[in-house]
């Protein structure tokens, strides 16, 4: 059952913000997401977070000044999805813009597992340049006996990162991460490319002070952040405030055509317009082809992409990295297939929570096939894939109202030895565990599911911005919109009418084109992912959208939910 519910909103910040000219239904969307002025959208540079609100960001920009002193090599471990990427390739471009000697390591999803390990870390240290500080982007502060084999070694480690820390905190020379305990950084949603990003502008600074730049020579650091912007949006954290500025002047100089040439070559094959970017363009287009590296090859693809000046080079692994996720693109379908076939026999109305295992599913895509899922059946969804080793690894993915970490953890509790290894957060989860226990992790996971979540949480309600009258419904709002900086925790309007369906046609067996009426007047519209009929009256939650297509224009309305 999917139910609509009506966002509250304050009349009198919604008048405030129509008074200085914002539409009245984004003006009333805007109030409902907090915004109560015009200043609380101020986007410019001024109004960011200062970086000395960091704990941990002194020490940090000490050993990079010190590496720096004393010529020492510095080697970046990244993560393999998008903000890992753009975190490496910030902090390469940002340290040798600073006079470091610098390199990177990116594991291998399946060779290396996620994060810092001391496999690693000797890895590392047989290098023909070997580091003395490992520096971490998006990753480490889960690493605690990486680190401490690191120190054994000689090798001082400076941990970046914003996931939740685990129990044993890693003995870093210096840890940046908003989240860890202590910290008192008032956006606790920073990326991970984000908390680089403020790590160079401390280390700029110390250098300023030391004579070593003047306001007028220092490297423009500003120059990279179309790359914190897109690893921001990627990472689908939450558009409070600070990401929000971040967010806005990476789109900035990207519709101003002052972005890298790996970032132009992604907007290129994507066949998005960069004079019209857009934080969904990252989200949807832009992201996803980076991360198809991680999943399905290296995701050194990624990285040389952002980090190369030269555009042919950029061009030539924009290209790879769209193949890849072409790849990709048709390896999911072929495991969503398998997934619904499991998940229609099911009986979904009496099961707390999914778990899947095929014979076609992938290490690097079952996070996704997760994530439809759960989207598809709301309920906390696990998907696994077989390794090599005969272990299974699972990507898991939640709804609101259920931790789905919480509830690994529970598991790990209720059957101790049963969960090899997990960590994640509310919404996603990874695990693995035994190929011969996945039966009993699935009644497990489902027994604790049952047991511990409130049943109303399993109700799907659809969060809407009132509905829109035919004339509201015009190009001014759908550019208003394209252009606003929305995301997690700051949604695009999502609003909802009764409409008449008109006709309705099945696209490659998967999406609803639709024609629509409102008021009397005709919309097309489309429903991606969705191929049940429609009934002739139909409650529609949607997007109203510009579709470009043969040189037209035309507004398409983007549904995202049908109310039953």
């Amino acid at each position: 059952m999917t139910t609509f519910v009506t966002r509250p909103y304050d009349p009198t910040a919604a008048n405030v913000l129509t008074t200085a000219g914002y539409l009245p239904p984004v003006a009333r969307a805007l109030s409902a997401r907090g915004i109560r002025s015009p200043e609380d959208l101020n986007e410019a540079w001024s109004g960011m977070l200062a970086p000395n609100l960091l704990t941990g960001i002194d020490r940090a920009a000490e050993r990079l000044l010190a590496a720096r002193n004393r010529g020492e090599h510095v080697t970046i471990v990244a993560d393999y999805d998008c903000d890992g990427a753009t975190a490496c390739a910030v902090g390469i471009r940002g340290l040798r813009a600073l006079g470091l000697s610098v390199d990177y390591f990116v594991p291998d999803r399946v060779r290396h597992g996620y994060g810092l390990t001391a496999a690693i870390v000797d890895l590392l240290a047989a290098r023909p340049n070997p580091p003395q500080v490992i520096l971490t982007v998006d990753n480490g502060i889960s690493s605690a006996d990486a680190v401490r084999h690191a120190a054994s070694l000689g090798i001082d480690v400076v941990i970046t990162d914003h996931h939740l820390p685990a129990d044993d905190t890693p003995p870093a020379v210096a840890i940046v991460n908003p989240n860890q305990r202590g910290c008192d950084f008032p956006s606790k949603s920073l990326a991970g490319v984000g908390v680089i990003f403020y790590v160079l502008l401390a280390l700029r600074a110390r250098l300023r002070d030391k004579g070593a730049f003047t306001a007028q020579t220092q490297p423009r650091l500003n120059e990279l952040v179309d790359l914190v912007a897109l690893g921001t949006v990627a990472d689908v954290v939450k558009l409070d405030k600070n990401n929000r500025i971040l967010v806005s002047q990476g789109l900035k100089r990207i519709r101003e055509g002052r972005t890298h040439p790996g970032i132009a070559a992604l907007f290129n094959v994507a066949r998005c317009s960069m004079g019209n970017a857009s934080a969904r363009d990252f989200g949807f287009r832009i992201g996803p082809r980076i991360n198809a590296a991680g999943r399905l090859a290296t995701m050194e693809y990624g990285i040389e992409c952002l980090l190369t000046d030269d555009p042919d080079r950029a061009r030539h692994y924009a290209e790879a990295l769209n193949q890849i996720n072409q790849e990709r693109r048709e390896l999911e379908e072929e495991m969503q297939h398998a997934a619904d076939l499991a998940v229609a026999a099911a009986d979904i109305e009496r099961v707390h929570a999914l778990s899947l295992l095929d014979e076609s599913f992938s290490e690097g895509v079952v996070g996704l096939v997760a994530s439809r899922i759960k989207e598809k059946v709301h309920r906390p969804t696990v998907a696994f894939a077989r390794t090599a080793d005969g272990e299974l690894k699972g990507s898991g993915r939640s709804i609101p109202g259920i931790h789905l970490r919480d509830m690994l953890d529970l598991v790990s509790k209720t059957e101790p030895g049963l969960i090899l290894r997990f960590g994640g957060h509310a919404m996603a989860a990874g695990l693995t565990i035994r190929e011969k226990d996945y039966d009993r992790f699935a009644r497990t996971f489902e027994a604790v599911v049952s047991e511990h979540a409130d049943p109303t949480v399993f109700e799907r309600n659809v969060l809407i911005d009132g509905g829109l009258a035919p004339d509201e419904i015009s190009e001014r709002l759908c550019q208003t919109l394209e252009h606003g900086i929305w995301g997690q925790g700051f949604e695009a309007p999502l609003f909802a009418n009764d409409f008449r369906v008109v006709r309705q046609t099945v696209l490659k067996d998967a999406h609803l084109k639709l024609s629509l009426e409102l008021g009397g007047q005709r919309f097309e519209g489309i429903f991606f992912r969705h191929n049940a009929p429609l009934l002739t009256a139909s409650r529609l939650a949607y997007r109203p959208t510009i579709n470009e297509f043969n040189g037209r224009r035309l507004i398409q309305l983007l549904v995202e939910a049908v109310e039953s």
